[in-house]
């Protein structure tokens, strides 16, 4: 007897051997051992966080183990595991000549199975976009590194974050954010720190650039659960903020080079630093990135008006909570995000008005800043220590000269850089009649910076003022020494990785508020000087000190020799100007190989020097009283960033596991 037409059935009665898209035989409509719909662990794959197989419908898990190896195992093999467009023998059915299209694949888009269909559709585009999004994570974390100096492209570091953020949102599983993150901190760090490893080996540079990069990793991971939450780019860019005052704090006082502030010097951002301080300027390039992603998302949404995919499977998936996504989005969405992509820049061009003109304050002094050089780069540059106490004698010694012969004018202070005199002034009476020589031959007192050696051995990296004849004043201890540089922790342990190890330094933090004063050689009242020795200017809270203890000027007092001709002394110089905005303060920042600079408080290098060459810079700044409101906030604003991330993450963590059950 013929039988009855299958009215699901388009394709017509199908030879046996045949296998459906639910592993039946088409003829008997009975189960076929050997096949298999959508197999192991790709299904969960295929359907991301928060959905299942059941988003695709009733989904059968059968077939050899052959079979289930494959996230596209084939749906419409017969027990012999033939072609799936052919009958018994490896004929093509009849009605599929000239075709294209088997009677199998036909029949595989009957209604009742186009769920699978559309999971294994999904799988294989889910291995692809694994993937892309690792390479979309180092392409975002290269984008980060090119946006810091001695390049101008700031504009890049919003685009990096909105990158990264693509690419993390909606991973499968939180290691996999996690991953994708890490992968994005090597990127970024890899190429920004070599100079930590110039003259000790790649191993310091390496490891350096693997912790910084785990926190990269952590704002993956927590990334991938905030960006489940209703107003996600806020909490996105939080995340960032506390990634970044993590990195900044731990382990052994934190290591905060590469703060998306530190790029900013010459863009948009940087007047959001008098409001809120470096934290703040990296939080607006964050918010501005995550916006940027939030319109990537949303406007091909918007314009898919109807489902396009491949006909049959888009109908079959227009109800899936999976593939709702892909549903037409409101104007208001779009708007909102072009809005917060647009209105944090151009709020940060328009709050550079309020920036101090480069003249503004309670009164002008002149400043001197002196660039000795040194005999030769490297680790041992200080094996000659006279040779670099002689250049920076030698360098003020011909801009007495120079003033003599009207051809600069008087300095009121004159600032040298750190390690201008490794011999200790106050044991050393030779380093300290060179000194004063120098001061009453430029008719005025010096902040030098010199190592001095403690009764107990021990050693601090210290700025003296050394006025003439009077000889040494007040001085500023370095309070936030360099570990693994300045001094060693776990100096037993350690020593096993590296032969440089034991040359790291017996420094011990100083004590103090961080200024010093001087009277100047104009008269009038001292001068309060707020000091951040090289290392200590990274850190937030140095000028902040000294800038509530009443600093009118800020002095950055660098050696750089032991970095060679990296990008670092650079990255440094950017780090200056942040916190000139920050503190609405001059800055002087004193290099012994370069590049030393005039800042004034709006940010802007009125003078630099070249590197490696002996220079002297003089320029008359103002020294100004008032505070900007990142000095009297302090670290409120980072707090609170911090504290917003944290309930993100808290609030996503439960309404994940409210889902769950």
């Amino acid at each position: 007897m013929k039988p009855e037409p299958d009215p699901e059935n388009t394709a017509g009665p199908q030879p046996s051997g045949v296998a459906d898209a639910a592993g039946r035989d088409r003829a008997s409509g009975t189960p076929n051992p050997g096949s298999a719909v959508i197999v192991g662990s790709d299904t969960e794959d295929a359907t991301g966080p928060g959905a299942s197989a059941a988003d695709f419908g009733p989904v059968e898990k059968t077939g050899t183990p052959d079979a289930e190896s494959s996230p596209m195992a084939a749906s419409a093999t017969g027990p012999s595991g033939g072609d799936t467009a052919r009958g018994p023998g490896g004929t093509v059915p009849e009605g599929d000549v000239g075709g294209g299209v088997s009677t199998a694949t036909r029949a595989a888009f009957r209604p009742e199975d186009r769920p699978q269909v559309a999971a294994r559709v999904v799988a294989v585009v889910a291995t692809w976009s694994r993937l892309t999004r690792l390479l979309a994570a180092v392409v975002a974390g290269l984008l980060l590194y090119v946006s810091f100096p001695p390049r101008t492209l700031w504009l890049l570091a919003p685009v990096g974050i909105a990158v990264l953020t693509l690419a993390v949102r909606g991973t499968r599983r939180a290691r996999g954010g996690f991953g994708l993150g890490f992968a994005a901190g090597l990127a970024f760090f890899v190429p920004l720190l070599p100079w930590t490893g110039i003259y000790v080996g790649p191993m310091p540079w390496l490891a350096l650039s693997t912790v910084c990069a785990l926190y990269v990793g952590f704002f993956g991971l927590l990334t991938r659960w905030v960006a489940t939450l209703p107003g996600w780019p806020l909490w996105v860019a939080t995340v960032w903020s506390l990634t970044e005052w993590a990195r900044s704090s731990f382990p052994f006082g934190g290591f905060p080079w590469g703060k998306l502030a530190f790029g900013q010097a010459d863009g948009w951002y940087l007047p959001y630093a008098m409001i809120g301080g470096a934290p703040v300027v990296s939080f607006a390039v964050a918010l501005t990135g995550t916006g940027l992603a939030w319109l990537a998302v949303d406007v091909p949404r918007r314009f898919t008006t109807t489902i396009k995919d491949s006909g049959e499977v888009a109908s079959a998936t227009a109800n899936s909570p999976r593939w709702k996504a892909v549903r037409p989005i409101s104007w208001n969405r779009i708007v909102a995000a072009a809005m917060l992509v647009a209105i944090v820049p151009l709020t940060g061009v328009i709050l550079r008005s309020a920036l101090p003109g480069p003249e503004d304050g309670n009164r002008p002094i002149t400043v001197a800043a002196i660039q000795g050089s040194v005999p030769r780069l490297g680790l041992d540059f200080n094996a000659q220590r006279r040779a670099v106490l002689d250049n920076h004698v030698k360098r003020t010694e011909e801009l007495a000269r120079d003033i003599a012969a009207g051809k600069a004018p008087r300095p009121d202070v004159v600032i040298w850089p750190e390690n201008s005199s490794d011999i200790d002034p106050l044991r050393n009476e030779d380093a300290a009649q060179e000194i004063s020589q120098a001061s009453k031959d430029v008719k005025a007192p010096i902040l030098v910076g010199a190592v001095l050696v403690n009764d107990d051995r021990t050693t601090t990296n210290s700025v003296i003022v050394w006025n003439g004849d009077a000889g040494p004043g007040e001085r500023h201890d370095k309070k936030i020494i360099q570990p693994f540089g300045e001094y060693l922790p776990y100096r037993n342990f350690f020593r096993h990785f590296s032969e440089y190890a034991d040359r790291a330094g017996y420094f011990v933090p100083g004590a103090g508020d961080g200024v010093v004063r001087v009277r100047p050689v104009s008269g009038g009242d001292p001068l309060a000087i707020g000091v951040a020795t090289c290392y200590e200017v990274v850190f937030d809270r140095a000028f902040e000190e000294s800038v509530r203890a009443g600093a009118q000027i800020l002095a950055v007092p660098t050696n750089n020799a032991t970095f060679g001709r990296s990008e670092m002394t650079y990255q440094q110089l950017a780090m200056s100007r942040v916190r000139a905005v920050e503190h609405g303060r001059a800055v002087v920042v004193s290099a012994t190989t370069g590049v030393s600079a005039m800042i004034t408080a709006d940010g802007v290098i009125r003078q630099q020097t070249p590197q490696f060459e002996p220079a002297a810079l003089v320029a008359r700044l103002p020294l100004r009283d008032d505070t900007t409101l990142a000095t009297r906030l302090g670290p409120a604003p980072e707090v609170l960033l911090c504290i917003l991330a944290a309930a993100a993450t808290v609030a996503a963590l439960i309404r994940r596991r409210s889902r769950i059950m």
